[in-house]
């Protein structure tokens, strides 16, 4: 089942299509295998503080977020083959298309929620 991405700082839908990985299958496969990621989708990734980017075939955004959703840390243009060490007090990433967080003007501290 689909969830949505808000920013409850601006009180604006942020990602109408979000994909939740949560078990050691999803978590581990992520958006490998995929040759892009449309504006209105992301991957919420649980339970991580860093991620790589070998074997992508497209660049991605990543917003970092703690245990409550604030946002930690933003990485735009993430090109494949790359590897982000890991955000201090990070629990958790959205992954999204590249862009996408300029567009959406995700910022450190904003306040994130995921919703039905």
């Amino acid at each position: 089942m689909m969830k949505k991405l808000e920013n409850s700082t601006t009180k604006t839908t942020l990602i109408p299509n979000l994909e939740v990985a949560d078990d050691m299958r999803t978590r581990g496969v992520g958006l490998l295998g995929r040759s892009s990621l449309a504006e209105d989708h992301a991957l919420w990734i649980l339970r991580c503080n860093s991620i790589h980017t070998f074997f992508m075939k497209f660049a991605i955004d990543c917003v970092f977020v703690d245990k409550n959703l604030k946002v930690k840390a933003v990485y735009k243009d993430v090109k494949p083959w790359r590897l982000l060490l890991p955000v201090w007090g990070a629990r958790s990433v959205f992954e999204m298309a590249s862009g996408v967080s300029s567009k959406l003007n995700i910022r450190v501290g904003d306040q994130l929620n995921v919703g039905a």
